[in-house]
């Protein structure tokens, strides 16, 4: 059933979907009154809906059923990804959000060969939003998770505020398993562009009592390291049951 997000909480039995949703309905699904649609809202309401009505640029919807969406994890993952180079970030962008990460918050390290000024930088996080909302609906999440403006790793790293911070490093750290044997609300993790960190921001990571933990032996690409680093996560947690 296809999968939608609204601006604004629904009080009412039946809601109108305007924009792209209701062109996309209209013209690329070519849905026709009577076939059902999914809406879910800010406060992750889930609404099961009944085309009522179309018209062009407008999508008439009765909701039959509302309930709490089931489908978010009960931990929050920030990923404080180091820009990799050409277009690995869309990639990480749209993989993360379909196994669960709560925001994304795109970091210039010492290392990233990648950096864009501020013009470029502003158009990319404005596509890597319209990748986060695809991938939501795709996934069917409770919400859409938000790209941040870029930081410095100095600012990411002042600016964090998550019971657990996990900083990956190729060079030594322990297992995600022996970091999280307690269960916390909210994780914040540090992966790394193409060159990794330096020891320097490793250290500032451990000054805020953070991690550092290991992907295993083998040195993980840096389109791979976030989406296995949130896979193990997700696993350990149990939201992968």
């Amino acid at each position: 059933m296809p999968w939608f997000f609204t601006e604004e909480n629904i009080q009412s039995d039946n809601y109108i979907l305007t924009g792209e949703n209701a062109l996309h309905i209209e013209k690329s699904l070519r849905m026709k009154k009577g076939e059902e649609i999914t809406l879910c809202t800010p406060d992750k309401t889930q609404c099961e809906c009944v085309i009522e009505k179309i018209i062009p640029g407008q999508v008439y919807v009765d909701i039959k059923e509302k309930f709490p969406c089931k489908n978010e994890p009960d931990v929050e993952i920030t990923l404080y990804q180091a820009l990799p180079k050409g277009d690995k970030m869309d990639y990480i962008v749209q993989k993360c959000v379909e196994l669960g990460v709560s925001k994304i918050v795109p970091v210039i390290s010492a290392r990233c060969v990648s950096r864009p000024d501020e013009k470029s930088l502003k158009k990319k996080i404005i596509r890597w939003q319209k990748i986060a909302l695809q991938a939501s609906m795709q996934s069917r999440r409770g919400i859409i998770p938000k790209i941040t403006e870029a930081k410095s790793f100095d600012d990411a790293v002042k600016e964090t505020d998550e019971e657990k911070k996990i900083i990956f490093y190729e060079c030594s750290g322990e297992s995600v398993k022996a970091l999280l044997l307690e269960k916390v609300k909210s994780i914040g993790i540090f992966i790394g562009s193409e060159g990794g960190f330096e020891e320097e921001e490793v250290e500032a990571v451990l000054a805020r009592g953070g991690s550092k933990a290991t992907l295993g032996k083998r040195i993980l690409r840096a389109e791979t390291a976030p989406l296995a680093a949130l896979s193990i996560i997700m696993y350990q947690t149990g939201n992968f049951e």
